[in-house]
């Protein structure tokens, strides 16, 4: 089944991208009306994340997540097999793009968009000096192999295994990787902190300041958006005061700027993920 879906993916490549957005449209209304489990994860997030929206509303913002989501899963054919020239076209630049270019150990902050894929590359491509990634192995080892194959085309890339530790992490983005990050995810209570997020306390990982004072680095934000001619990826100043002395004040401002970005395109977060699955003790679960 995965080979056959690859085999799909190269052939629909060289489609034009309108005809791409299309068929990703249907694709997402598909995975709408039958994904019933993944789409209550998405109502749920959206409910406690705008509570301020009629029910109307919030029905419209799940449906187009969905499409934007089917939408990306497609794009993932021109992304990782289409003519690098082409990839290149389709993503587009903005913001404080010279903060990618210092010799400064810097850590890039990208947040669960659904131009997650499409931004990574972006950096690999525009990057002179390695991008190290952290990585979750895939149970299946032709997608494992499909997805990194697609990660790693743009140029040099260095992944990392969350079982790896952060040892090699550290001492390499010290040297010169940048390292781009995506904590904003429940990975369970073991290695988070409870800090608020859209308004609901929430189990977060501190790796971006841990991160960031261990490889005495800045931290530079990346947010991918997609538009009807590809990907925009805006590159933000770096933040200043950052790491603190206090890992949780930074951690609460990573939520509090994460929020911020989210309501300029609210449809592209990623809220099929069970962000608020790790509930403080004695607080029922919201799934």
């Amino acid at each position: 089944m995965v080979r056959l879906l690859i085999t799909f993916m190269r052939w629909i490549a060289p489609w034009p991208l309108p005809v791409l957005r299309l068929m990703g449209w249907g694709f997402g209304m598909l995975l709408y009306a039958l994904a019933h489990a993944r789409r209550h994860v998405v109502q749920v997030n959206v409910q406690m994340c705008f509570p301020e929206l009629a029910a109307a509303q919030r029905a419209v913002l799940v449906r187009q997540h969905f499409v934007q989501l089917g939408q990306s899963l497609i794009d993932r054919a021109w992304l990782w097999h289409a003519p690098i020239d082409v990839v290149r076209q389709r993503l587009a630049w903005t913001g404080a793009t010279e903060q990618l270019e210092s010799t400064v150990p810097t850590v890039v902050f990208a947040p669960h968009f659904v131009g997650l894929d499409a931004g990574g590359l972006a950096l690999t491509l525009h990057s002179s000096t390695p991008v190290a990634f952290i990585y979750v192995t895939q149970s299946n080892p032709d997608l494992e192999a499909w997805i990194n194959q697609g990660r790693e085309r743009g140029g040099p890339v260095k992944p990392y295994f969350r079982h790896d530790g952060v040892k090699q992490i550290v001492s390499a983005l010290r040297q010169g990787e940048k390292l781009h990050l995506s904590p904003d995810m429940d990975l369970g209570a073991q290695d988070s902190v409870f800090v608020p997020f859209m308004g609901v306390q929430t189990a977060t990982v501190p790796s971006l300041s841990r991160f960031a004072k261990l490889g005495r680095a800045q931290v530079v934000p990346m947010l991918t958006r997609m538009t009807p001619s590809g990907y925009s990826i805006e590159v933000m100043p770096a933040w200043s005061d950052f790491p603190s002395a206090d890992t949780l004040q930074d951690t609460l401002r990573m939520n509090v700027e994460l929020a911020n970005w989210i309501k300029t395109m609210p449809s592209q977060y990623y809220w099929v993920h069970k962000r608020f699955k790790t509930r403080p003790e004695g607080q029922a679960g919201f799934y």
